[in-house]
């Protein structure tokens, strides 16, 4: 039998004259998909039989087969992305559908969520039944970013396709009751699962992982009252075939490590707070009996990484004792982030020169104070490494390529580089040198050359000035990283090198940065419009030559190098913040607008630039950046002003992809224009305001809230009274939670001394990922977990 034809065009946006408002066919919504009347029934068979057959149904029965179809074309189209080769009215038939290759459906259809997928697009015909059910399509099921999903949606698409899925991943669905973990059980063929972030208990984790013979790949949490004495045999003998787990560690715990005796990959989050909720001080020591121990004799990855406290360090030393006994043979990564100082022991000494005699790495990240002042990396030996990260480290120039680079050695093979915090990374020797001097432009031409297919470069959290010798601005030499996808740099890095001493910064026109008494500043001769300005700076800017070089960026940090947070991890708020530098007071409006030039840019961060007065850039960037989905403003221009505000709304009314905002400035007044402008973001999904002494308006933000119907967090720290900030949270929560099963709302103000106790009950993913900044630019390696 020939394919059906199922035709969809654009329903009209008026009724007919004299159309009834009920008729028997409905109406469909201004602008939405519709399915035409089709040549042959959809999924039906010839002569249109009653029943399945679209064309036999009527009344009520029909009207609701039409609603279904109509949701599953605006579900498939749901991006907004036309097919249809005209709108004119007259014409009744668009592009056949049913027409395209099985292909090229299967492409379509992959982008649609896997619960719409099963549960709504497989119903609308035979076709779509079939295609939908495709391997391709059910072998992998991602819900980690489905927020709309619920306990009965996966309940319902695991009796569905359940022996289908090999892969399932629900990291991060906190919303989600314990309960629903019950229903992996159905999917037997599984063979990676991701459960980070959702409440699973000893015991749920038993019943679910006792029936899943085939899994190879698991990812948990393991939260105070976790016991492995729980767990069955069953449950362990699965264990025991696992070789990669991924484990997020609330509690002191081994968790199910010394269960899974055939590691090959094992990622360590350590998320252990120094103080219960009720005061009292934790101990790192782990339970008695436990310590009979992990297996890592075949190992191949071992990736840790630690939130601040003292207790993250205690354990994750007890994980590292039984490597430092013997270091396993096939190790080849090695990756260990450690905020603040963490010392080196004698046990961590013998593990690093154990793996100095006997591994040949491929990724290395250590603490600072492990590589500060010592010989290792002149030791360790690499194969073909495609990730370093020496991020605070204290490593000149000279030692990174004598040591790393092996004295410009090729390494076409690395692909990510972090040396954020790295103040002497760029020039030949430490000893005598300030952080604020220049860098020595043949240390980074060696690594540019070095290291020529670089997609992953972070240079931020260091005075990087260049030279005023022609051709070897810093700008200049990494526009030859053709393949870069994300970098980050300082602010005083982009700057142009002949503008700052021709024209030294003076007190006339440095903005001020303190909240005491304001110096009035001369404004600068701004360009009528954006087009001007690109003229202006495109045969000057090194940094506009930069981001035309970079067509294909797709990550951009620029974050001045003394700029930190007002909201830091388990700390009270910031109440004052360093100037920024010197060479940063010249980096202003048309260097933002230089960024427009990346067409494929996605996120976007800007902190610390001083000289921003009118914000034009930014809207230069909301008009051509069209794929912008993550944006994070961070005080921009004058501390006590934001006179970036019109160009801000501006902005936003062009970003129809802008998923998730993040804005960090004192004194933002989150009123009804700011509102307003942000409601045409009709794909936000989470937006995060921190603003020591900023206001808000209540019935703006519900009204915010009840137009953007994809937000799912709100997380505003701002100026205004706790009770305040209770009330309109409470109101948002019953306004919405009701239609948005994962909505995460705190407002509360950001200098309350209880803002610690707050930000501990924030989902690890909304925390990790916009509430807390920090620079993610070659934070882990790519492609680290799938």
């Amino acid at each position: 039998m020939a394919a059906p034809l199922c035709r969809w065009r654009r329903a009209p946006s008026r009724r007919p004259p004299g159309h009834a408002a009920d008729g028997g066919a409905g109406v469909a919504s201004r602008g939405s998909w519709v399915m035409a009347a089709p040549e042959e029934p959809c999924g039906g068979r010839a002569g249109g039989e009653p029943g399945r057959d679209a064309a036999g149904l009527s009344g009520t029965r029909g009207r609701r087969w039409r609603r279904r179809q109509d949701r599953a074309a605006v579900a498939m189209f749901r991006c907004g992305e036309e097919i249809v080769s005209g709108d004119s009215e007259e014409e009744n038939s668009g592009v056949n559908l049913m027409d395209f290759s099985d292909e090229i459906l299967l492409h379509i259809l992959s982008y649609v969520p896997s619960t719409d997928l099963v549960l709504n697009v497989r119903r609308t015909c035979r076709k779509l039944a079939t295609l939908c059910l495709d391997k391709s399509l059910t072998h992998t099921v991602l819900l980690q970013k489905d927020y709309k999903v619920n306990k009965d949606k996966v309940k319902q698409l695991m009796r569905d396709i359940g022996k289908e899925i090999y892969q399932l991943n629900m990291a991060g669905c906190y919303w989600l009751p314990s309960s629903t973990i019950d229903h992996v059980t159905r999917c037997k063929n599984l063979v990676k699962l991701n459960l980070s972030g959702c409440h699973v208990t000893s015991l749920r984790l038993s019943k679910m992982l006792s029936t899943l013979q085939h899994l190879r790949s698991l990812a948990i949490d393991v939260n105070p009252g976790f016991d492995a004495s729980q767990l069955s045999s069953e449950c362990k003998a699965t264990l025991s075939r696992v070789s990669e787990l991924k484990q997020t560690l609330f509690t002191p715990s081994y968790g199910v490590v010394p269960c899974c005796t055939s590691l090959e990959k094992l990622l360590l989050y350590f998320e252990i707070l120094d103080r219960s909720r009720e005061g009292f001080m934790l101990s790192g020591q782990l339970m008695v009996g436990e310590s009979n121990v992990p297996h890592y004799q075949n190992l191949r990855v071992f990736y840790a990484r630690l939130a601040p406290g003292y207790v993250n360090q205690e354990v994750v030393r007890l994980y590292l004792a039984v490597l430092s006994d013997r270091t396993p043979e096939n190790l080849h990564a090695f990756l260990i982030s450690a905020p603040g100082s963490f010392a080196e022991t004698g046990a961590t000494k013998n593990l690093l020169d154990s793996m100095a005699r006997n591994a040949r790495l491929d990724a290395l990240q250590l603490p600072k104070a492990w590589i500060n002042g010592s010989g290792l990396l002149q030791h360790l030996k690499f194969n073909n490494p495609f990730y370093f990260s020496f991020s605070r480290c204290t490593l000149s120039g000279g030692h990174l390529i004598q040591r790393v680079i092996n004295g410009g050695k090729d390494l076409k093979s690395l692909t990510s580089l972090n040396l954020s915090g790295c103040v002497h990374c760029l020039a030949p020797e430490s000893l005598f040198r300030k952080a604020e001097d220049d860098i020595d432009s043949s240390i980074l031409e060696s690594l540019v050359v070095s290291c020529c297919n670089l997609r992953h470069l972070n240079l931020s959290a260091a005075h990087h000035h260049s030279s005023e010798s022609i051709g070897n601005h810093l700008c200049q030499l990494l526009s030859r990283l053709k393949h870069l996808l994300s970098l980050a740099l300082p602010v005083c890095s982009i700057t142009n090198v002949a503008a700052t001493v021709e024209k030294p910064p003076t007190a006339s026109n440095l903005v001020p940065q303190t909240f005491g008494r304001k110096v009035r500043i001369g404004i600068q001769t701004c360009p009528r419009n954006l087009a001007d300005q690109a003229n202006q700076k495109i045969e000057s800017s090194v940094f506009w030559a930069l981001m035309g070089s970079l067509r294909f960026l797709e990550t951009l940090e620029i974050i001045g190098s003394s700029f930190s947070s007002a909201m830091p991890r388990n700390e009270p708020a910031i109440r004052n913040s360093l100037p920024p530098c010197v060479r940063a007071q010249s980096v202003g409006d048309s260097e933002v607008a230089a960024i427009s030039q990346l067409t494929y840019l996605q996120s976007l961060t800007l902190a610390q630039l001083p000289n921003i007065l009118t914000g034009s850039g930014l809207v230069s960037i909301g008009l051509q950046c069209q794929q912008l989905r993550t944006l994070s403003l961070a005080n921009l221009g004058m501390m006590g002003k934001v006179g970036y505000m019109s160009a801000l709304m501006d902005m936003l009314k062009h970003c129809k992809c802008l998923r998730d905002l993040r804005l960090e400035q004192p004194y933002f007044c989150a009123g009804a224009q700011f509102f307003q402008a942000l409601s045409h973001c009709s794909a936000l999904q989470r937006l995060c305001i921190v603003s020591r002494s900023g206001t808000l308006q209540s019935d703006a933000v519900m009204s915010f809230m009840a137009n953007c119907l994809e937000v799912i967090m709100c997380h505003m720290f701002m100026g205004e009274s706790l009770t305040a900030c209770r009330n309109l949270q409470q109101s948002i929560v019953r306004s919405f939670q009701a239609d948005r099963p994962a909505l995460n709302v705190v407002i509360f103000p950001l200098l309350h001394e209880d803002l610690t106790e707050v930000i501990r009950d924030v989902p690890m993913r909304h925390l990790d990922e916009i509430t807390l900044f920090k620079s993610r630019v070659a934070e882990e390696p790519p492609n680290l977990w799938w």
